[in-house]
């Protein structure tokens, strides 16, 4: 079989030659790097450190004057006034006291102090407190024994007057029933007939405060009524 190429057009043939041409191009190069150093190259530094020089202020020292101590005040002057009394003589028992503005004597006298006596405790009538008196039974029961006890007068009836008897009492300690009166009025006979029902109410159970019973105030509508 034929070659048709020309021996000079062959690149394949040269190829070696070109390939140790390019390492020793490159060998170059890093020879001439590896020689190349700072050895040449030199810096002055003498200029750039320049002496600091720190200027130390002066600071001038005052001193302050002393100043004399205030003379202490005088003492005031003690009028003294001085009486022998005899051995034998009575004294009295006011006390003189003599004034240094006047030089007058001034008698002092004991005043005896009055005590004013609180009423006790157990005589205190209170209108509120923590637990209030209460009906045996409650306040059902309550309207329940005076609507059973109640007597209309009969003058009352005949006169066709009712309304309502606002009566206020005291329960006691022991819950009885004491000082009944009528604030709120109707009628004198309808008045009467209600202070009558209160009086007659059995014992409520007191009133508490701080866990003791006490005297409490109380108030209860009495309810007349014609049917």
């Amino acid at each position: 079989m034929e070659v048709k190429k020309s021996p000079k057009a062959d690149l394949e043939g040269k190829k070696s030659t070109w390939l140790l041409i390019g390492y020793v191009v490159v060998l170059s190069f890093m020879f001439v790097a590896f020689e190349w150093t700072q050895r040449d190259v030199k810096i002055d530094t003498s200029q750039v450190v320049a002496d600091v020089v720190f200027e130390e202020e002066i600071i001038p020292i005052t001193e302050t004057p002393e100043q004399a101590a205030p003379p202490p005040p005088e003492a005031p002057k003690v009028a003294e006034l001085l009486e022998i009394v005899d051995d034998q003589a009575e004294i009295d028992e006011t006390t003189t006291i003599i004034n240094e503005d006047t030089q007058a004597p001034v008698e002092v006298k004991y005043v005896p102090v009055q005590v004013v006596e609180e009423e006790p405790e157990e005589q205190t009538i209170f209108e509120v407190v923590e637990n209030m008196p209460e009906f045996q039974g409650g306040q059902a029961a309550l309207m329940a024994y005076l609507a059973k006890n109640i007597k209309y007068p009969t003058i009352a009836q005949e006169n066709g007057t009712q309304g309502r008897v606002i009566v206020q009492f005291v329960v006691n300690k022991d819950g009885s029933i004491v000082d009944a009166k009528v604030v709120r009025s109707v009628d004198p006979y309808l008045d009467k007939e209600a202070l009558r029902v209160i009086n007659t109410m059995p014992k409520w159970k007191p009133g508490m405060q701080r866990g003791k019973p006490v005297r409490v105030k109380f108030t209860v509508p009495v309810m007349f009524r014609l049917q």
